[in-house]
């Protein structure tokens, strides 16, 4: 009975170490991940005025004459480009975030999940960057102009710049997301999820879907609306296409043992 129990208590001991020992490895992901925003948050924090300013010269390039951007808030001049600054570095900090995290969940994965999640981790960053390349060069123009212009006559336009801040995170994490739909599309069929068949046949739906989203995501204007939902559609019709050429799970993993 005694050595009954030394094995239990034996088997218990080396089921907790390896859960330990990836909670500690977990915690230095994190930490690390961390340090990398605060470090691009120190580098940036300098000239965070200037980059709220870059930031919002889309909207300043089409204000009225006579109008100009006000804070109706006393710490609103100071927190406002902290705050910018602060999501800016999670921006930038993404590329060592998305590794660190593929750091921690690469060990456990199959030599053919590895060669499929490279390309995957590559593309995601891309996409996201792309989509928020969008959203300032193309959707925030044409938003902020029609916005401005679709006011009463003798309404003098002075937006605030906290409420502007969170307007431009909300439709860069939009964007950022939305950009992603061909990675996830791709991740779906490779996992079978579902089918490239299905996707295809439920294309309705998912065009009425996006609008929806698009509805929800941005400010109540037509355009910017439109002009997240037409990407959205396009980019999962790419993301069937993508997937359509790529082999499913059980394709590598059968592919693999057969080498």
């Amino acid at each position: 009975m005694t050595s009954q129990q030394n094995s239990n208590q034996t088997d218990n001991t080396e089921s907790e170490m390896p859960l330990l020992s990836h909670l500690l490895e977990l915690r230095d992901r994190l930490l690390k991940a961390v340090i990398s925003i605060f470090v691009v948050f120190l580098g940036l924090f300098y000239w965070a005025n200037d980059i709220y300013l870059l930031l919002a010269a889309p909207l300043k390039e089409i204000l009225p004459e006579g109008s100009a951007m006000i804070a109706t808030d006393i710490i609103a001049p100071f927190l406002t480009p902290f705050k910018m600054t602060a999501f800016l570095s999670v921006f930038i900090a993404m590329p060592y975030i998305l590794h660190q995290i593929w750091a921690f969940i690469s060990p456990g994965l199959y030599r053919h999940e590895k060669r499929f999640a490279y390309p995957l981790l590559f593309s995601s960053i891309v996409l996201f960057y792309a989509g928020l390349a969008f959203a300032y060069f193309v959707v925030f123009p044409l938003a902020w102009a029609f916005l401005t212009a679709a006011g009463p006559e003798g309404v003098q336009v002075l937006p605030d710049i906290s409420s502007y801040l969170s307007i431009v995170l909300k439709m860069f994490f939009a964007f950022g997301i939305a950009f992603e739909i061909p990675v996830a599309t791709v991740l779906m069929v490779w996992s079978g999820l579902t089918t490239v068949e299905s996707l295809r046949e439920k294309r309705p739906y998912v065009i009425v879907g996006v609008f929806v989203v698009g509805m929800l995501l941005t400010p109540p204007d037509v355009i910017s609306q439109v002009l997240l939902a037409i990407p959205m559609w396009f980019l999962f019709e790419l993301g069937i296409i993508f997937a359509n050429m790529s082999p499913t799970r059980d394709e590598q993993q059968s592919k693999e043992l057969s080498e």
